[in-house]
């Protein structure tokens, strides 16, 4: 870390011991600080997620590089999970080993996290659910009632929900982040939901911001604040998932077909809520085998499609992706990998299907293999795969794995006039004339140009940029 947060003495949260001096008052003048990693430790039904995934996502609007790191419980009903952040003024590299910052909701986050914050580092704690080691000197402790002021701040029907806004209030409070952006980033979360949702979310977050952190905590931090070059572009947010998904709308894909598989599927859910924006479909199948086959038949009547899955997925659809390679069909086929053999480890990290994409085929079958390096990778690297699909009509293979598929950084926005090729202007009056908002929204300095639908042709390897046109006028 480029400059890891400095001890702060702490009082305890509940009050200085009778006939014992007060404690010196605090210093609430910010110190400046490069870097910080910040670990949330709790139940997944909690939040956490969101909460972290709001830090980010704010670091990435304040010009700061962000990167993110979670787990998952395989339990549909939740159970232990963290999520971490690492903000940095500078060049942010990976996310963290050593937490400066924990956030333990209860006992066992407690424990099963305290070795990993790094020594001097702070460890604040819900006192309701949490009771530290406080002779262990190498940390400092915060306590806070977190539960309770959340339920008192939102009344008792809120039990111990919001409680993940709650910190997000906190936190911003110590380490003196924009209040308003956190606010705008909340509001759009949910956005469409109703208003009362808003609301709730705003008021804890205010109950976590205004609890004062002086009785408790003798600094509060800042980070630096490095101005950008003249003629940088705007930053944007997301994760793996995401970019691949906004990379295939850019490389002008519109149709395709999966089946929900962790961790593949949120790729295939904003597919599936954004593609017919753009006059396209995304079909969710019965099966592995029916996806890749619906997939198949968008690219055999002259549109490149895509299809995906994980590993165990992939295994399904191994024998329509070879028909695709003797047919000469262009295919687009994400692998987010998991941990395995067999249907495997649905939140586990592993990189181990790269044989099964290379040689995973009958006949020995030729076909194209990416793999994407970082989150920002994951959007060009879509365009990319289209491009060698669409030249050499071959199936083309994108590799991930989940720990980029949920990993949240930033990047430098996309220049989308440069990455479109074949602009007309009938095309931006066609945008004009549609609801395609979503990715001009997104990546707001290219608003003007169209990501219209792409054909290709069989035989004359060419590339139209039109709308939808009848297959005749296809040369076969």
């Amino acid at each position: 870390m480029a400059e890891p947060i400095s001890p702060s003495p702490v009082a305890p949260e509940a009050g200085p011991a009778p006939n014992t001096p007060a404690p010196d008052r605090a210093d609430l003048r910010p110190e400046n600080i490069q870097d910080a990693v910040i670990r949330l430790a709790g139940n997944s039904q909690d939040g956490i997620q969101t909460a972290g995934a709001f830090l980010a996502r704010l670091a990435g609007r304040s010009d700061q590089d962000v990167m993110t790191y979670m787990t998952i419980p395989a339990t549909i009903s939740g159970g232990p999970s963290i999520f971490q952040v690492r903000i940095g003024s500078g060049e942010v590299l990976s996310a963290g080993d050593e937490a400066d910052f924990l956030v333990a909701f209860y006992q066992h986050s407690y424990q099963d996290h305290i070795d990993f914050v790094r020594e001097g580092g702070v460890v604040l704690y819900d006192s309701d659910n949490v009771e530290p080691n406080l002779d262990d000197k190498r940390f400092v402790y915060v306590g806070v009632p977190i539960t309770g002021l959340t339920v008192e701040a939102l009344g008792g029907t809120a039990k111990d929900k919001g409680k993940n806004i709650f910190v997000l209030g906190l936190i911003t409070k110590i380490f003196s982040l924009d209040v308003e952006k956190l606010k705008k980033i909340i509001t759009e979360k949910f956005a469409g939901k109703d208003e009362s949702i808003v609301n709730t979310a705003l008021m804890a977050f205010q109950a976590g911001y205004a609890y004062p952190v002086g009785k408790v905590l003798t600094h509060q931090y800042q980070f630096e604040h490095i101005p950008k070059k003249a003629g940088a572009r705007a930053q944007i947010t997301m994760d793996g998932n995401q970019a691949l998904a906004y990379g295939l709308i850019a490389a002008g894909v519109r149709y395709g077909a999966g089946y929900p598989i962790t961790p593949w599927s949120s790729v295939m859910e904003t597919l599936r809520r954004e593609l017919p924006k753009y006059g396209g479909i995304f079909v969710q199948a019965e099966d592995e085998l029916g996806a890749v086959s619906i997939a198949l038949g968008f690219s055999y009547s002259g549109y490149l499609a895509v299809t995906g899955s994980a590993g165990p997925g992939i295994s399904l659809k191994t024998e329509a992706i070879g028909w695709a390679s003797m047919a000469e069909i262009p295919l687009l086929i994400c692998n987010i990998q998991r941990g395995g053999p067999s249907t495997g480890l649905p939140t586990n990290v592993e990189q181990s299907d790269l044989h099964q994409a290379i040689y995973g085929g009958h006949g020995d079958s030729p076909r194209v293999v990416l793999a994407a390096k970082t989150v920002e990778d994951c959007f060009y690297i879509a365009i990319e795969a289209a491009r060698i699909a669409r030249k050499y009509s071959t199936p083309v293979f994108i590799l991930s794995d989940t720990s980029l598929a949920t990993r949240i950084e930033a990047f430098d926005e996309p220049d989308l006039s440069k990455l479109i090729r074949n602009r007309t202007s009938r095309h931006a009056r066609l945008l004009s004339r549609t609801r395609s908002t979503r990715l001009l929204s997104i990546f707001p300095r290219a608003r003007g140009f169209s990501t219209a639908n792409t054909r290709y042709c069989r035989g004359s390897n060419t590339m139209r940029w039109d709308t939808p046109p009848a297959v005749r006028n296809c040369t076969w």
